[in-house]
């Protein structure tokens, strides 16, 4: 039977985060992927602020590369937040971490930018096979037998140290770390690309807004290159069941019919299908850690509660795990109690973060809010400059879950 100290199971951007810092490390390991790239995922496609500062630790030309590549990455400097009343608010992204003249954010489609990544494994380090679906594990041992099904056949290895990177239907994250779906925790998603919708900020603002017939989910349009758009809507799981939402004909209800964005799609034209797909959102502490394995990014239930955005907590979790598969080697120990620092990392930095976004989640069934907070900012330069400066800075955004915040703006302050 084959072995490898380390198998990374997924070679999306959890998976290849994760093969990128081993390889950095000098580490040697097998990174799998059922499908053959290129290949697509339903996302929303946009690339935030963290995916920017992990790929800049890992190689700061790849930013570059990025930048160069403006048939498949599109610089974004903002966010456009449309009130339930109908009034839109533009935040530019702030750059002060970001000092030279990259983008603080990027959009692109998720075929091209996996396939980026993908492209960058370091083959030294990283046996890479694709086509490749891990039907089975089994702990026997010390070690985790893997059956593998791969070109056709099937095989069984053993490791020391599992990575699962497949998102929330992975086999790892159930059999081993008995993770389940609940729909208090979990956001049903759609979306469509469309060509020729207009009414773009300049700067490529992703946009998000808070309709009346979609709250307390939300609807998206981000701008794409080559004159796409990628189009879509979110809501929490369990109040799509309650209240028995068709978030497709919601969607596309808004799309015709609502006065706000109607204008922007009369020449538009869908390119392709509405897919749809679940997001098992981080507002909910899992035990991503056991013996012999780790769970990164979706598998690990670490995307954002309120932006739905999971790359950049995709590639920061597989930043953590390769440093922890870099101590457990050191030390040859693999088992839960030493990987548990592992979890502990990744809640200490990201838990505030992903609390507070579960917070302003829950505030979407309160739209008088976002009216209030729109109003007050389209008066306020201060105001504005506040919410920027909250975009890179938790402290700051934290605000938002204050009742003396929205005082403070009543009485002007």
């Amino acid at each position: 039977m084959q072995h490898h100290r380390i198998v990374i199971a997924g070679a999306g951007p959890a998976g290849t985060s994760t093969s990128l810092f081993l390889a950095k490390a000098g580490i040697p390991h097998l990174i799998i992927d059922k499908a053959s790239f290129p290949r697509d995922k339903v996302c929303g496609d946009a690339l935030s602020g963290k995916v920017v500062e992990v790929m800049k630790k890992l190689d700061a030309s790849m930013i570059d590369e990025m930048s160069a590549a403006s048939q498949k990455f599109m610089g974004s400097y903002g966010v456009v937040f449309g009130a339930p009343n109908g009034k839109e608010l533009s935040i530019p992204f702030r750059s002060i971490k970001n000092t030279d003249t990259t983008a603080p954010g990027f959009i692109s489609k998720r075929v091209d930018f996996d396939d980026y990544l993908f492209r960058q494994l370091n083959r030294t380090y990283a046996e890479v096979k694709e086509n490749a679906t891990l039907e089975n594990v089994q702990r026997t041992g010390t070690q985790l037998h893997l059956d593998i099904h791969y070109n056709g056949t099937y095989e069984t290895i053993s490791c020391d140290m599992l990575i699962d990177a497949q998102g929330d239907r992975s086999v790892c994250n159930k059999q081993l770390a008995g993770i389940k779906k609940e729909d208090a925790h979990y956001c049903a998603g759609i979306r469509a690309y469309y060509k020729n919708v207009t009414g773009f900020n300049e700067g490529n603002f992703i946009e998000l807004h808070f309709l009346e017939e979609l709250l307390p989910g939300y609807f998206w349009i981000f701008p794409l290159p080559n004159g796409m758009a990628n189009v879509g809507a979110g809501m929490l799981s369990k109040t799509v069941s309650d209240k028995k939402i068709n978030l497709r004909e919601a969607m596309l209800k808004a799309i015709k019919e609502n006065p706000r964005i109607k204008e922007r799609f009369k020449d538009s034209e869908l390119v392709g299908k509405i897919q749809g797909w679940g997001l098992p959102l981080g507002s909910k502490k899992r035990n991503i850690s056991g013996d012999n394995f780790l769970l990164t990014g979706d598998a690990g239930s670490l995307i954002d509660p309120f932006t739905g955005e999971g790359i950049g907590n995709a590639l920061y979790s597989g930043m953590l795990a390769a440093a922890m598969c870099e101590k457990a080697i050191q030390h040859n120990r693999f088992d839960a109690a030493f990987l548990k620092e592992y979890e502990h990392n990744i809640y200490d930095r990201l838990w505030d973060e992903l609390k507070l976004s579960h917070t302003l989640q829950k505030l979407c069934k309160y739209p008088s809010l976002f009216n209030f907070v729109v109003n007050k900012a389209h008066k306020s330069k201060t105001l504005r400059e506040t919410i920027s400066c909250m975009f890179d800075d938790i402290d700051m955004r934290s605000q938002f879950s204050n009742p003396l915040f929205y005082l403070k703006m009543l009485l002007n302050k």
